[in-house]
């Protein structure tokens, strides 16, 4: 299969991931990753051999310095990155019992929030493959909110194909204030992803996934992907529904699941992969990123892709 020629844009903000192997209060031992939802996708597309640039804005700090270090050991593209006086956000994700874990985010006033337009128009302006967005930037700031505005906008006048995962955040805005938005952020995408909850968020008509799929296909919109965790994943096309269940694997870490599957789903369309092989390679991503600890530190080569289709417990020799 070959892989599209060009590379695929992402941008948002960054964050440096501080995770604790239990409760936060009593000091637990602390670990520094690199983290972001287009961060991650960017990574996981990189993995896989495809050209990524990520971009934003990060804080001329050591964590700033830490995130373009791990995307460089990644090879991916961050020339665009902006620096600025303010700092580099961190989330804290806190491992509270061996099943639940919560995320405190110190991003407020971050450098990642200060994306503009003209950042937009600085990454885009050799004329990217495919451009990956996310519902997370616009509840960032008035100005990142216009920034990925004006990125969807873009490349709708360029017809430059791009994706939207809606990744609702209720600790940064409310389902409300998101409904009024993310409907025209998706605007024309070829692929919008996202639980059954936030598809239904993007489809003001739309009670269910089924019903928010046929609100959002005759729109322009030209694949619907829900993804439904241990149940794997369904893809609304004009050709109707097409499922796949997940891999049964160990889960150790879930966080970064969904961004992965998005990295697996959009490589697969890149390689020109029929509906039910872009699915089959969303769950394989998701299947290798719960397998480890960080968001995506575990997410394969390509020629790694196969390792799962081995038996549990077996040694590749």
């Amino acid at each position: 299969m070959t892989r599209s020629a060009g590379t695929v844009v992402t941008f948002g903000e960054a964050l440096v991931s501080v995770r604790s192997a239990g409760p936060l209060a009593i000091g637990s031992p602390l670990t520094m990753h690199a983290a972001g939802a287009e961060l991650n996708v960017a990574i996981g597309l990189a993995r896989l051999g495809h050209a990524a640039s990520w971009g934003g804005v990060l804080g001329d700090d050591e964590l700033g310095e830490f995130l373009l270090r791990s995307l460089a050991a990644e090879r991916v593209d961050a020339s665009r990155v902006r620096r600025d006086v303010l700092p580099t956000g961190v989330m804290f994700l806190e491992a509270r019992t061996p099943d639940v874990s919560r995320v405190f985010y110190h991003r407020k006033g971050s450098a990642g929030a200060q994306l503009t337009p003209h950042d937009v128009d600085r990454l885009l302006d050799r004329d990217p493959a495919w451009l990956h967005l996310t519902g997370i930037t616009p509840a960032l700031s008035e100005g990142a909110r216009a920034a990925v505005l004006h990125a969807a906008e873009t490349c709708r006048r360029r017809s430059v194909p791009f994706s939207v995962d809606v990744n609702f955040r209720s600790k940064l805005w409310s389902a409300p204030e998101a409904a009024e938005v993310l409907p025209r952020l998706i605007e024309g995408a070829e692929v919008v992803i996202g639980s059954p909850e936030e598809l239904v968020l993007v489809a003001p008509e739309g009670k269910t996934v089924e019903a928010a799929a046929a609100e959002l296909l005759p729109r322009g919109v030209g694949e619907v992907v829900a993804k439904l965790g241990a149940a794997g994943a369904g893809a609304y096309t004009a050709q109707g529904l097409f499922t796949a269940p997940a891999f049964p694997v160990r889960a150790v870490d879930t966080v970064g699941a969904g961004d992965a599957f998005t990295a697996g789903y959009l490589s697969a369309r890149l390689d020109g992969e029929d509906v039910a092989g872009r699915l089959r390679r969303g769950n394989l991503l998701g299947a290798f990123a719960v397998g480890q600890l960080g968001d995506w530190e575990g997410l394969p080569r390509r020629d790694e892709l196969g390792l799962l289709d081995l038996g549990q417990g077996e040694t590749h020799r």
